[in-house]
């Protein structure tokens, strides 16, 4: 649907790539997680790997359009992304 109104997508997925390339269509996968969000308007988490664990905060606000992140496994504590700058949306929490 977001491709359907004009979206690009640039996912990074350290295990999953090959399975999602089979399944997903338009989907511009990235060698790392910093290409995929280099200027992307939002960030959004879907997995849980250790390299979303340990992002450089200052990159990823770099990188982004917008620091904007929708963070869909609550992996960042939302104080902290607020404090360090972003627009900060997770599951479940305020």
């Amino acid at each position: 649907v977001l491709q359907d109104n004009g979206a690009r997508i640039s996912a990074f997925d350290p295990e999953g790539r090959r399975q999602a390339e089979a399944l997903l269509d338009k989907v511009d996968f990235a060698e790392d997680a910093y290409a995929a969000m280099d200027g992307a308007d939002a960030l959004v988490l879907v997995t849980e790997w250790n390299e979303f664990r340990a992002l450089d905060l200052d990159r990823v606000r770099r990188l982004l359009k917008s620091p904007t992140i929708v963070d869909l496994r609550n992996i960042y504590r939302p104080e902290q992304m607020r404090s360090a700058g972003f627009e900060y949306s997770s599951v479940g929490r305020h």
